[in-house]
C-alpha cells in the first residue's frame, strides 16, 4: 500500500509547511538526510497550549504529538519531494511542556511514533528522545523534531 493511500485510510490530509516563528527554516537537507525544525503542537489552526500535569492529561498530550506528526509529515513531503521518497524516519526529538512531577513524556510522545509507524510501516521506526521541560514557545505543549533518510 502507498503511503499516500495510508494516510487516506487514515483521513489524513498534509498541511503546508508553516512559516518559521523566528530566525531559522523549517528543514536543511545534507545528502541524503533532511533535518525538520522542530514543530510545535497545533489544534484547530492554532497553538495548542497546555502544560502536562498541570492542565493537560497524558492522553491530551499523545493526541496533541498525533497532530504534531501530521505537521511534520507535511515539511518532510515538500522537503523530500514526496514522502514515497523516504526511506527511513531516523529519529525523533520530542520536548514535552510539562510539571516537574510529570513523569509520562515517552507515552506523551508515543502519539507521534506510532503514527509515523502506521504511515511508514517499518521504515517509520526510529530511534527517539523524550523531554521534559520547563515551557514551549507559544506556551506550546509539545515540539517535535525529526531526522529522516531519503533518497
Amino acid at each position: 500500500m502507498s503511503i499516500e493511500q495510508r494516510l487516506k485510510d487514515l483521513g489524513i490530509t498534509l498541511p503546508p509547511v508553516s512559516v518559521p516563528a523566528a530566525a531559522y527554516v523549517p528543514f536543511v537537507r545534507t545528502g541524503n538526510l533532511v533535518f525538520l525544525s522542530g514543530h510545535i503542537a497545533k489544534k484547530d489552526g492554532q497553538v495548542w497550549a497546555g502544560q502536562l500535569g498541570k492542565n493537560m492529561a497524558t492522553a491530551d498530550g499523545k493526541a496533541a504529538a498525533r497532530a504534531v506528526a501530521i505537521d511534520l509529515m507535511g515539511t518532510l513531503s515538500v522537503a523530500a519531494g514526496g514522502l514515497d521518497k523516504v526511506v527511513r524516519i531516523v529519529k525523533v526529538m520530542s520536548l514535552v511542556n510539562s510539571t516537574p512531577d510529570f513523569t509520562e513524556h515517552h507515552l506523551v510522545t508515543n502519539g507521534c511514533s506510532e503514527l509515523l509507524g502506521e504511515v511508514f510501516g517499518e521504515a517509520g521506526v526510529h530511534a527517539r528522545s523524550a523531554f521534559g521541560v520547563a515551557q514551549i514557545p507559544l506556551g506550546a505543549c509539545v515540539e517535535i523534531e525529526l531526522i529522516a533518510e531519503v533518497r
